[in-house]
Formats: C-alpha cells, sequence, structure tokens
C-alpha cells in the first residue's frame, strides 16, 4: 500500500476531502491512533490494512460498550487476508477507489468476547469472525509464517495444526439454544469470510443484532471435504456442523481452547460473547 497510498490521499483530496495520514509504528498503535482520532471530532477513520488493522480501529472507536464521538468506520482492503471487506464488495484498493471511505453510511453491529488469559480475564470488540478451537491453532501457526506467504498462509498454516489437534468435550451456547459433546471448532460469526478467502458464513448480516455460530462436531478429517466447500460457500448445512444464532453466548471446554478474534490472538476459552447492534456506522462508498 506503501507506494498507493498518495494516490489515495490524491483522489480524496480531489474528491473535497482533507485527509490525515496517520502511520502505526507497533502492534497496537492503530487502537491508540484511532481513539484519539475519534475525540478530536474525526468524520470518519479509515482502516488501510487488512482484518487485523481493521480490528485495531474498531477497538481503538469503542470503550465500554460505546463509541467514542460520531465516526464512522472506513475500510481500504490493503492487507493479506481483508476477509471483512469481501462481505460488502470491496475491492483490491488501487489507490483511486473511495469506495468504503466516503459516501452512505449502514449501522455495524460489533461483538464483544472476554476470554482467559495468563494475566487475567480481556475483553476485546471484533466486526468479522471470532473461534475457539482447531481454527484460533491455525491462526496461531500462521503468524509465525512469513508474510511474503500473503493469504495462503492460513492454508499453509492449517494442515500441520490439523494433525497435531486433538477434539474435546464442549458446551456452547447462543441465547437459549445449547450444544454439549465432542468438537474440535466452533465460529462466531459477525460477517461471511475468514481465512483468506473462506466463505465461511454466507447468509450472515453484520447489522441484523445477531452472531451465526457454528460447531465442527464431525472427525477432522471432514477438513478434507469441507474446505473446497467453505471456499465457495457451500458447506451449509452439514450433519457434522450444528447450526446456532443468537445475541449472546458462550463456549466452555474441558481444555482451555485458544481464542482469535478477526485473526488475532485473544486468549482461551472460558469465553464470552455479546453482540452490540448497530454500535458503529461504516462508509459503505
Amino acid at each position: 500500500m506503501g507506494r498507493e497510498l498518495p494516490r489515495l490521499v490524491e483522489t480524496l483530496t480531489a474528491a473535497g476531502g482533507e485527509p490525515e495520514v496517520l502511520t502505526t509504528e507497533r502492534p497496537g498503535h492503530a487502537v491508540d491512533l484511532a481513539r484519539d482520532a475519534a475525540r478530536r471530532g474525526a468524520e470518519t477513520v479509515v482502516a488501510v490494512g487488512g482484518d487485523g488493522t481493521v480490528n485495531e480501529v474498531v477497538n481503538g472507536l469503542v470503550t465500554d460498550d460505546r463509541p467514542i464521538g460520531t465516526a464512522a468506520l472506513g475500510v481500504v482492503a490493503a492487507g493479506s487476508g481483508a476477509d471483512f471487506a469481501r462481505t460488502f464488495g470491496y475491492p483490491p484498493h488501487t489507490g483511486e477507489s473511495l469506495l468504503g471511505i466516503v459516501g452512505n453510511t449502514i449501522p455495524l453491529d460489533v461483538g464483544r468476547l472476554t476470554c482467559a488469559t495468563p494475566a487475567g480475564p480481556v475483553t476485546r470488540y471484533f466486526i468479522n469472525v471470532a473461534e475457539a478451537g482447531m481454527g484460533a491453532a491455525t491462526v496461531r501457526a500462521a503468524e509465525r509464517l512469513p508474510r511474503r506467504l500473503g493469504k495462503s498462509r492460513y492454508l499453509v498454516a492449517f494442515w500441520p495444526t490439523l494433525a497435531g489437534f486433538r477434539p474435546c468435550e464442549v458446551t456452547v451456547t447462543a441465547d437459549d439454544d445449547r450444544y454439549t459433546g465432542r468438537a474440535h471448532n466452533v465460529i462466531i460469526a459477525n460477517a461471511r469470510y475468514f481465512g483468506g478467502g473462506m466463505h465461511i458464513s454466507p447468509h450472515s448480516d453484520p447489522a441484523d443484532g445477531v452472531a451465526d455460530l457454528q460447531v465442527n462436531v464431525g472427525p477432522k478429517r471432514q477438513a478434507f471435504t469441507l474446505i473446497p466447500r467453505i471456499y465457495r460457500g457451500r458447506h451449509l448445512p452439514d450433519r457434522r456442523i450444528v447450526q446456532m444464532s443468537g445475541r449472546t453466548g458462550s463456549i466452555d471446554a474441558e481444555i482451555p481452547l485458544p481464542v482469535e478474534a478477526d485473526g488475532e490472538m485473544a486468549g482461551t476459552t472460558p469465553l464470552r460473547f455479546e453482540i452490540l447492534p448497530g454500535l458503529l456506522r461504516l462508509r459503505t462508498g
């Protein structure tokens, strides 16, 4: 995005905007930058990058389940994954499109999850997909791979993670629904894509006030047949996947399962989540 950023600024300025470019210098820096911009009265805070950058900006725009200021969220798909942007059809950025930066806004649900860490419980906000189990273990493994692999990092990390991961007893709730039994992964979807283009939750609507859950209860070898269907969004319904939906819920397991949110490691189970309807506004162009 380094070469395209000046073109983006030029395009936005020509359209009458007055952009201020803020560059991250460390992990978590986008949280601080977004929070400061919102407190200074920014009209729109644009996340230029992948899902991790978007997640940090969201966590900067929200505190104590309330938005900071009145800033709308803008998204420029410039990272290796950029899965959240796929739900809204944002193109890979060329520096000349203002889609997702200016124009109309729509309400955007924000998920809040609380999970365990060695230092105690932590709370994190997410807008795309959170999960506990084998998928989160894959994200953890992918973090160790070279970034030059791009969106294929997740798939490269998946197969060795699959070989070593062991299913366990879990209890998953979503509003009044409950599942208790063995599982190897639980997905909490607010939007539709994750893992570098997997169409994991084809019917999710980030403005409907609920999350869509998928509990993978079948044998791990189901991945060999499911993954090609997941990329096409044709894996549901399936008897090996328990589906639920709800505004609040939880994941408990007999052993601590890793948890990720929007592609960033968050902690381990036990996990509690709540969807905060329409908490932010999203620019749609």
